[in-house]
C-alpha cells in the first residue's frame, strides 16, 4: 500500500484575492506558520423523503458546500500573522504610527478574502480553498508556555485537488522569528502593572455566515455581524481590588506586550467591563479568581482594540 500523508510534511500558505473566490493568476503566497488545521470543505446532505413499502431510503443528494475550519498557531512576529490579524480585525495597518518604526492596527470594516493553500509534500497533493475570510481569532497567554493563537475561517469554495503548484506561483520564505512566550512582556490592568495573572485569553468573533442562492451549491457571498471581542483573565486572589471591579460594574482597561526579544506586539483594550468573578476554592492550595470581560468601543481610539507592532 502507498504510505499516507504525514502531518510533519504539511504546510499552508495564503494569498490575498482581488475578487472574492478567485485566486490571482500568478499568486505570491505567504507561508502560514501553523501547528495544525481543520480547514476543509463540507457538504450538507439532502435525504429523500420518499415512502416505500420496504422502508428503505431511496436516495440522498449532496447539498450546499461550505468551507470552514481553524488554523492553530504559535504566535510570532512577522510573516502571515500581519495580514491575518489585519483581516480578522477588518482593519488596516497604519505604518510608522504613532511613531517611526511602530505600526498600529485597529478594528474596522474592510473585508479581505484569501486563497488558502494546503500542501501535503510527501504525497504531492495540493488543496486550495477560495474566498476565505477570517471569522474568529483566539489568543491564549498562560504561565510557562508558548503563546498560542487560532484563526477561524469561512470560505466560498474549493478547487479540485492538484498535484502541482499553480503555474507562475511564487512563495515567500517563511519567517524564522521565535514564537512569543509568557516570560517576555508584561500585563497592565487599569493602567497599573499586575504581576499576579496566571492566564489571559481573548476571543474575537465577526459572525461571518455564507449566503446561498438557487442555482448554485457554493456561497454567493458572506454576511458579517458585529466585531465582538471578549476574554478572560485569571489571577491569584490576593486582594479585593480586581474582584470589586466586577461587583461594582467598574470600567477598566487592559494592555499586554508579547516579545521575542527583538520585536514585540502590544495589545491594548482601552475599555473593558468584567461580567463575572469567582474566587473558587477546590483544595488547600492557592485561590485564583477568573474574570470574564467584554471589550467595548472606545471613542478616543475609535476601536475596542489597538495592536502595536515594532521593536521590543
Amino acid at each position: 500500500m502507498a504510505c499516507p500523508a504525514n502531518g510533519s510534511r504539511h504546510s499552508m500558505a495564503l494569498v490575498a484575492e482581488t475578487e472574492a473566490g478567485t485566486t490571482p493568476a500568478t499568486p505570491d503566497f505567504t507561508p502560514i506558520r501553523q501547528t495544525g488545521t481543520t480547514l476543509a470543505l463540507t457538504k450538507e446532505t439532502l435525504q429523500s423523503a420518499e415512502l416505500r413499502a420496504d422502508r428503505q431510503i431511496a436516495d440522498v443528494r449532496h447539498g450546499n458546500k461550505q468551507v470552514g475550519g481553524d488554523i492553530s498557531t504559535e504566535l510570532s512576529y512577522g510573516g502571515a500573522f500581519g495580514p491575518m490579524l489585519e483581516a480578522v480585525l477588518c482593519g488596516t495597518w497604519e505604518e510608522d504610527a504613532p511613531s517611526a518604526g511602530t505600526d498600529t492596527l485597529k478594528a474596522g470594516v474592510v473585508r479581505r478574502p484569501f486563497t488558502i493553500e494546503r500542501h501535503f509534500a510527501d504525497i504531492g497533493q495540493y488543496l486550495r480553498y477560495l474566498g476565505c475570510e477570517f471569522n474568529t481569532w483566539n489568543l491564549t497567554v498562560s504561565t510557562n508556555a508558548i503563546v498560542t493563537s487560532s484563526f477561524g475561517l469561512v470560505g466560498r469554495s474549493m478547487d479540485a485537488p492538484a498535484q502541482t503548484p499553480i503555474a507562475g506561483a511564487t512563495y515567500d520564505p517563511a519567517t524564522t522569528s521565535s514564537p512569543f512566550d509568557s516570560f517576555s512582556g508584561e500585563i497592565n490592568e487599569g493602567g497599573s502593572s499586575i504581576a499576579t495573572v496566571t492566564e489571559l485569553s481573548l476571543t474575537l468573533e465577526n459572525g461571518l455566515s455564507p449566503l446561498f442562492v438557487v442555482g448554485s451549491d457554493s456561497a454567493a457571498c458572506m454576511s458579517i455581524a458585529r466585531s465582538n471581542l471578549t476574554g478572560s483573565i485569571t489571577a491569584f486572589f490576593d486582594s479585593e481590588t480586581l474582584y470589586e471591579k466586577f461587583l461594582n460594574e467598574t470600567e477598566s482597561s487592559l494592555s499586554f506586550t508579547l516579545s521575542d526579544g527583538t520585536n514585540a506586539y502590544t495589545f491594548e483594550l482601552p475599555r473593558v467591563k468584567y461580567n463575572s468573578g469567582q474566587p473558587d476554592v477546590s483544595g488547600e492550595g492557592e485561590v485564583t479568581v477568573s474574570m470574564d470581560f467584554q471589550a467595548l468601543y472606545d471613542a478616543t481610539e475609535e476601536s475596542q482594540i489597538v495592536i502595536l507592532r515594532g521593536a521590543a
